[in-house]
């Protein structure tokens, strides 16, 4: 009631509800006496603590006040940083089991791996020592830049061969970047099948790549009399023994054309589709068609795509201290990629010589197919998840117990 709030109050010994109003300057004094007069000795009365509501409220009100002010004072003046740790995709690395080579040591040391793609933007400090040889086919840079309107290919280079943060799959290769693609008037990624046949040659004839990397891809035209200039330039790298893999293309769902993207219908290119966190086939995965375009059907272990990789929200580096989430069939390649690079460290005799022809990536993807796990174990090849989804460390362990036929 108005006129008590400045008394303190006093429960009663028998029913504490009961409050009795008392001066507060008689608190402390004599206690033991008004103790006993108030009933409570042996003990001592103590009043129960009560929070003044009015004062209370309007002083947190000022100091809440003080404390905007404050902090966006030092908001403002640039001095507050609030860091949060940018998310990882290891479930990627573990599930494709890239993550089960760490106790190797392999890092693809002594492999020559030629990515084709946007170019590559070295400002992430992930990419802080990189040693990369740069080709380009867009404009006339010396040093590595990326022409994307997304970084695609800075994005990809990541995934292979970032220090830090989401660690790249096979650091360790020797790394070449031909900028073939750059940003059209649609905001998208895109560049003329020459050039895309030209970075490929070069890769083979002046970068003399063990993997060419292809997170790229056109549409078939099966009624086409003659081949893409892409294409035969990838028929003549595998021919040679080289390592080709390619993206099938992210056209997946209801309006699938059921082709894979151009170069990935080569039948010695390694092509890959793309699968989740949940061990599903990603739902924009292009599915491949079986019938060559000659009409006759695709052999194993060549029928496509061969098989399926994370590639769902995968991160990786993006220009300067970013990083970005990626989906696509494009992220699927490089993890495909980086598992072969580990794999030919491991067994070198696999690696393209003068005298390849192409026998020793059919042996390789041989136990690629024999290896990839099955969604279905009745039947051994789907047009969405070709030969099953990649199990490195899997592929690995088969190649460990073979003697190069090639």
């Amino acid at each position: 009631m108005k006129g008590l709030d400045k008394l303190e109050l006093l429960p009663e010994p028998e029913d504490s509800r009961i409050l009795s109003a008392i001066d507060p300057s008689a608190v402390g004094f004599q206690d033991g006496w008004r103790a006993e007069v108030t009933g409570w000795a042996p003990r001592e009365a103590a009043p129960i603590v009560r929070l003044r509501r009015r004062k209370f409220l309007a002083t947190n009100g000022v100091i809440f006040a003080i404390l905007v002010i404050v902090l966006l004072s030092v908001w403002n003046s640039g001095l507050l940083f609030i860091e949060l740790s940018p998310p990882k995709s290891e479930w990627a690395n573990e599930q494709s089991q890239v993550a089960d080579f760490s106790e190797l040591e392999l890092t693809g040391s002594g492999v020559k791996v030629c990515m084709v793609d946007t170019g590559l933007d070295l400002s992430n400090p992930a990419f802080t020592g990189l040693q990369v040889t740069f080709k380009d086919m867009v404009g006339s840079s010396s040093s590595p830049i990326d022409y994307g309107f997304i970084a695609h290919g800075t994005l990809m280079a990541g995934i292979l061969v970032s220090g830090s943060h989401q660690q790249g799959i096979a650091p360790g290769i020797s790394l070449a970047m031909v900028a073939a693609l750059g940003a059209d008037e649609n905001d998208m990624n895109s560049g003329s099948e020459q050039k895309v046949a030209d970075a490929i040659q070069w890769c083979q004839d002046e970068f003399q790549a063990d993997i060419i990397s292809l997170s790229l891809g056109g549409e078939q035209n099966i009624e086409m009399m003659n081949e893409g200039s892409s294409v035969s330039a990838v028929r003549r790298a595998v021919d040679s023994g080289i390592f080709v893999v390619a993206a099938a293309g992210n056209d997946g769902g209801p309006e699938d054309d059921g082709l894979v993207s151009v170069p990935g219908n080569v039948p010695r290119v390694i092509t890959v589709g793309a699968s989740t966190q949940e061990q599903t086939v990603w739902e924009n995965s292009s599915a491949g068609s079986q019938i060559l375009s000659n009409g006759s059907m695709r052999q194993n272990p060549h029928m496509k795509p061969e098989v399926v990789a994370p590639g769902e929200n995968i991160i990786s580096t993006g220009i300067g201290d970013s990083w970005y989430s990626s989906s696509g069939t494009s992220d699927s390649t490089v993890f495909v990629t980086g598992a072969l690079s580990l794999i030919l460290e491991a067994f070198p005799e696999y690696k393209p010589t003068s005298s390849s022809n192409g026998e020793c990536i059919d042996q390789v993807k041989i136990s690629l197919m024999n290896t990839s796990l099955k969604y279905d174990d009745s039947i051994t090849h789907s047009n969405q998840w070709g030969y099953g989804q990649l199990q490195a460390y899997d592929w690995y362990q088969e190649l460990a117990t073979l003697a190069p036929t090639c």
